[in-house]
C-alpha cells in the first residue's frame, strides 16, 4: 500500500519534473559578479531547468539540515531518558540478587521443623 501512495505521488511530480526540463532547454546566464553584470568576470550558463532542480534539491537540504538541528534537543532527551532507563533496569536487576541472596540465607538460618 505504501508503495502504490508513492508512486500516485511521485509520478506526477517526475513527470512535472521532466515536463519542465523539456520546456525550458535554454541557457539561461547565472551573473556571480555584482560589480559588472554586462562584462562579468563569474558567469554560469546551465539550461533553466539545472537551476530550478538545484534550487529544489538545496531546498531540501537546508530543510532536512533544519530539521535535524532542531530536533537535536529530542535526540538528546532521548538518549538520557535511555541511559536512565537502563541504569534503573540494571538497579532492579542487582537489588533482585541482593534479595534472593538475603531469602537463601535466612532459609539457612531457619532451624528446620522436624
Amino acid at each position: 500500500m505504501r508503495r502504490f501512495l508513492w508512486l500516485i505521488i511521485a509520478a506526477p511530480i517526475g513527470l512535472l519534473l521532466v515536463t519542465i526540463a523539456l520546456a525550458n532547454r535554454h541557457g539561461v546566464q547565472l551573473v556571480l559578479d555584482p560589480f559588472r553584470p554586462a562584462n562579468p568576470v563569474i558567469s554560469l550558463v546551465l539550461p533553466f531547468y539545472v537551476y530550478l532542480i538545484v534550487a529544489l534539491l538545496a531546498g531540501v537540504v537546508i530543510g532536512g539540515a533544519a530539521t535535524w538541528r532542531t530536533q537535536a534537543r529530542l535526540r538528546r532527551n532521548a538518549r538520557r531518558s535511555a541511559a536512565e532507563a537502563q541504569r534503573w533496569h540494571a538497579e532492579v536487576d542487582r537489588l533482585g540478587r541482593e534479595r534472593e541472596r538475603n531469602q537463601d540465607t535466612s532459609r539457612q538460618l531457619l532451624p528446620a521443623n522436624r
